[in-house]
């Protein structure tokens, strides 16, 4: 896609984080957009940024788990806008525990927005998408689309189906009007943590994150959010990823290098995980990853 100007994008997971910042830039592209998110409040907040902008912007609640919703959401956006160009996938939750003590209902919370929200709503959207000269279809995996950790299996089981879904679309609409894409962020700093759900423990709810930091679930938010990416520079690098077709798109080095640690090893990377974040740690403590400038 080689502009975004007058075109309408979908965004999901839009009240903070990548979401939020892919509106944004959008937006300041010319494109009109469409922000969707469960929580209201956040939804609201990102709809007062975009108000700058010169474009139509519309704010729709949308919990990705209700398919009913996810169907009915395609017919809003084509009353409000008369037509979709861009479909942006980007919701996600997790949760915190080892799969013998996670209760069903909280593996079928991550299933159903994780992977199942991105399915209805792919479906959904797919017959506007080819209607366009041009139009493109995002969908946030993640790095632990690649790699494994403890205690995250059902995040890994939607973010690898994510990428294997995505990725058989690719092959499927190649060569058409449709550009398929499917998005691995490594440590972006987003709400992710605060928003999901961990098991409950002894010590005081002490816990144990999979990039390893510790604490609460407040305290390890706070050091997730502050010490990854800035959401802003994330969506950029999406968008640059959409312009140049790229179908998958690694989201900073640690992405990067995480993927090379499984390509090299693919049973082993774990062990080599920790001699290719050392980098990453050194650049982090000599610039952190601040925002884009005037947003």
């Amino acid at each position: 896609m080689k502009s975004f100007a007058q075109k309408v994008a979908v965004i999901t997971g839009a009240g903070s984080g990548m979401g939020r910042y892919l509106a944004i830039l959008l937006a300041r592209a010319g494109a009109d957009v469409v922000i969707c998110d469960v929580n209201t409040e956040t939804l609201a907040e990102t709809e007062k940024l975009l108000q700058r902008y010169n474009v139509a912007v519309s704010s729709i609640p949308l919990d990705m788990a209700d398919k009913a919703a996810v169907e009915a959401l395609p017919e809003q956006v084509i009353a409000r806008h008369g037509k979709v160009d861009l479909l942006f996938n980007n919701a996600g939750v997790t949760v915190g525990a080892d799969f013998e003590s996670m209760t069903e209902v909280d593996w079928d919370w991550v299933m159903n927005i994780n992977l199942n929200g991105v399915v209805n709503a792919t479906r959904a959207f797919l017959p506007y998408l080819k209607q366009q000269p041009e139009a493109a279809l995002v969908n946030t995996s993640s790095i632990f689309g690649m790699i494994a950790v403890a205690k995250q299996s059902v995040y890994h089981t939607t973010k690898f189906a994510v990428r294997g879904f995505t990725e058989g679309l690719a092959r499927e609409f190649k060569g058409t009007n449709l550009s398929v894409h499917c998005v691995h962020p490594g440590h972006i700093g987003t709400n992710i943590i605060k928003n999901s759900r961990f098991t409950e423990t002894d010590d005081d709810e002490q816990q144990k994150s999979p990039l390893g930091l510790n604490g609460s679930q407040t305290e390890m938010s706070d050091l997730f959010r502050d010490n990854g990416m800035h959401p802003s520079r994330a969506a950029q690098v999406i968008l640059d990823g959409v312009t140049r077709r790229r179908s998958r798109i690694f989201i900073g080095l640690d992405a990067k290098l995480m993927d090379l640690a499984q390509r090299i090893s693919p049973m082993h990377y774990d062990k080599l995980m920790p001699l290719f974040m050392i980098p990453i740690t050194l650049l982090r403590n000599k610039k952190p990853m601040k925002d884009l400038p005037a947003l």
